[in-house]
Parts: C-alpha cells; sequence; structure tokens
C-alpha cells in the first residue's frame, strides 16, 4: 500500500498576503492558484522548493469561527516543521528578510533546530535533521 498525506490546509486572512510570504519570503513555489467560482474562493498551493512532501493548502477564513483560527492552529505549538539541507543557509536568509524567530538556533540530538513565527503567528520549526534521523530517510 502506498498512501501519503498531500495537503495540509492553513486558515489565512488573504490569499494574496499569504502568497507573498510564502513565495516571496519562504520561496515556496505556488503550485495552484485557481479561482473556483461556484464556491467563490481560490484553491491556492504553496510547497517548498523541490519538495516532494505535503503542500500547504491556503485557504482563506471565510466565517467568523474560522477567522479565530489565523495565527493560532496549534494552540500556541509549533504547528508545521520546514526541513532543510542547509540549516544555517535558511536562518540567516530568513532573518535577513525578516522573518521573525521566537527561539535561537540550538542543537539537538536529532538536529539543529530554530522556531520562527509565520505572518500570522503560526510557529514553524526550520530544522535540519542528522541524516540518521529516521524521517531523514523518508524524505530522501
Amino acid at each position: 500500500m502506498y498512501q501519503h498525506i498531500v495537503h495540509v490546509a492553513l486558515v489565512v486572512r488573504d490569499y494574496d498576503e499569504a502568497i507573498d510570504f510564502y513565495v516571496n519570503k519562504l520561496k515556496f513555489d505556488l503550485v495552484d492558484d485557481t479561482y473556483q467560482p461556484e464556491q467563490d474562493k481560490r484553491w491556492v498551493v504553496v510547497a517548498p522548493p523541490n519538495s516532494r512532501g505535503a503542500a500547504l493548502l491556503l485557504a482563506k477564513a471565510s466565517k467568523p469561527e474560522q477567522e479565530a483560527f489565523i495565527g493560532n492552529q496549534a494552540g500556541g505549538r509549533v504547528f508545521l516543521f520546514l526541513n532543510t539541507d542547509d540549516f544555517w543557509r535558511d536562518y540567516e536568509y530568513m532573518k535577513s528578510v525578516g522573518i521573525n524567530f521566537v527561539r535561537a538556533p540550538k542543537e539537538q540530538d536529532y538536529g539543529w533546530v530554530a522556531v520562527f513565527e509565520d505572518l500570522y503567528g503560526n510557529l514553524w520549526d526550520l530544522l535540519q535533521l542528522k541524516p540518521d534521523h529516521p524521517m531523514a530517510n523518508r524524505m530522501a
């Protein structure tokens, strides 16, 4: 059997400001941006460059109860994990374009990690897993 997670929905305030952040600051690829007139919404998908894993579905909040979760989809915990092949390159670049790191880089048993906020305040781990980490082989 072969299965994998394709998308993770991320509730956003505005499609274009979210695309600007993910594409222009994080350098993600814009995989799809299709208007769906029957629902008056867009299907917007972004993914890290050269990624073969799950992509983010940027889902614009359409109800007040959804708006309450913008920036707090995981109740203040780290929500998403961006693995890189060069931690220090990406850390320095992200700082240079104004991405806010709320926890400084630290070496852990599994690799290097630092916590940053996206444009809405969701927390992310920027990490570089050690080659012997079980997840490193799943992403190769």
